[in-house]
């Protein structure tokens, strides 16, 4: 068998490698001493440096569509405030108009920010986008049906395709009654995937007075679904004595 012999260069080049990665690891404490002096130096004197680790809290995304029920979503946005990141399509727009009067801005103006069902250029269209939850409110056959299919031709159901993709609670307020086998079919669906199907249906065992009541009934049942501490709606502690 032929012996192949290290020459002498090459053991140099050996030795020489070893003193260099030798001398990093001596360097290093210092190294870390100097990146850490000049972030340091960046915040005292204003230049931006790293972003921090841990940032804002992830938000609860909103998304309204064009069913009839939209005081439900109006009362979450309230009881969310700037927790809350608002998608209004046109449908819901026009809808609001007619069973609130108010104009969009001041429909949603607690929110922290409100898109426009048509920009899908928007943050919630990307799963980077750090909503923590998607609630539709009321969410429209429809809509439904599109997000059972996996159509995503609106911010709103692209942000539930993002909420399935990222695995994501996703709740849907539907509030169309009666129901198709259609419709069911979609719901059940959805369910099996662990979307939540929350429907707009009110109980009375609390002896509600007022529409208010009523709307507080469902919000409330939203705002548990989400893990939010609240205080509307009335809860069963047991028959009246």
């Amino acid at each position: 068998m032929e012996r192949r012999w290290r020459t002498s260069s090459s053991r140099s080049s050996v030795v020489a490698r070893r003193k260099v990665v030798r001398g990093t690891h001596r360097r290093l404490p210092a190294l870390l001493y100097d990146l850490r002096s000049r972030h340091t130096a960046e915040r005292s004197s204003g230049v931006a440096a790293l972003p921090p680790a841990v940032v804002e809290e992830p938000r609860i995304l909103v998304g309204v569509t064009g069913a009839s029920g939209v005081e439900y979503a109006r009362r979450l946005i309230d009881v969310l405030g700037d927790r809350a990141d608002v998608i209004l399509t046109k449908d819901a727009s026009a809808v609001i108009d007619v069973e609130t009067g108010l104009p969009p801005k001041e429909f949603a103006a607690h929110a922290r920010a409100v898109y426009r069902g048509e920009d899908l250029a928007a943050a919630p269209a990307s799963g980077s986008d750090r909503f923590r939850a998607l609630v539709v409110v009321p969410c429209s056959g429809t809509t439904l049906a599109k997000i059972a299919a996996g159509i995503a031709d609106n911010l709103v159901t692209r942000a539930a395709a993002v909420a399935l993709k990222e695995r994501r609670l996703l709740i849907l307020v539907p509030r169309e009654t009666p129901v198709s086998a259609i419709a069911l079919e979609n719901e059940l669906k959805l369910a099996r995937l662990g979307v939540v199907i929350l429907p707009a249906s009110p109980g009375f065992y609390g002896r509600p007075r007022r529409i208010e009541d009523l709307v507080d009934f469902v919000v409330a049942r939203i705002l548990d679904q989400l893990g939010v501490e609240h205080a509307i709606g009335v809860r069963w502690t047991g028959p009246p004595e």
